[in-house]
């Protein structure tokens, strides 16, 4: 691809123009289960991207939520002790799903419209997993204009296999010289911003070594 402008042309939007006018952004999501047509979505996150002029990619804003379990979700036992989650807490402030999904989706539609892309595209560490779950709520809800691909996606496990020879997400960020806190792991933002991080990283190092922007 030749680019007519200088990458360093305030003018120039780097961000759609390094994902042919996609916007990655960030999603993690922790659930009772991995059926995305039957189990709950107890919390999400959402991390928005931005890049600089210089190129360099780097995380603008986290959105996340709890999220009270659909009516007639199924929670597996085992997926709570996995997560740590207990939907049930007298204080956990949640919302319903829809409130949830529908603030998201307007978040998403905000910032693409702030960097002048056409759909976002959703970067998750095993993507296809928050994948499912984000268009079955979307499904479940009949929300309109949902702003992701309905099938396209980064999946940092993947790219930090190829990256870092690491795809334990963990692993790939010790890996990349991330700090990675065990304890703190399996929460929606904790997660998503680390993946956020990690993606972030392989984008950057990408460039550095010549990769983009191409002549």
């Amino acid at each position: 691809m030749m680019h007519d402008a200088d990458a360093t042309d305030p003018g120039l939007n780097l961000l759609t123009d390094r994902f042919r006018t996609y916007m990655p952004v960030v999603i993690d999501v922790e659930t009772g289960g991995f059926n995305c047509q039957t189990d709950a979505i107890l919390e999400i996150a959402a991390v928005i991207l931005s890049m600089d002029e210089k190129g360099t990619l780097g995380i603008e804003q986290t959105y996340f939520h709890r999220i009270i379990p659909f009516d007639g979700a199924n929670i597996e036992a085992a997926a709570l002790k996995f997560t740590g989650i207990d939907p049930y807490h007298p204080l956990r402030i949640a919302r319903t799903e829809k409130e949830v999904f529908q603030t998201l989706f307007k978040i998403v539609r905000d910032a693409m419209k702030a960097n002048q892309c056409r759909r976002a595209i959703l970067v998750g560490h095993n993507a296809h997993f928050d994948h499912g779950f984000v268009n079955a709520a979307s499904e479940r809800h009949k929300l309109k204009r949902n702003p992701f691909h309905p099938f396209s996606s980064f999946d940092t496990a993947s790219l930090a296999g190829l990256a870092f020879g690491q795809t334990v997400l963990a692993r790939a960020c010790d890996a990349a010289g991330i700090g990675f806190d065990d304890s703190q792991a399996h929460s929606a933002r904790y997660d998503a911003e680390k993946t956020a991080e990690l993606f972030c990283k392989i984008v950057n190092k990408w460039r550095d070594l010549g990769g983009w922007p191409l002549s």
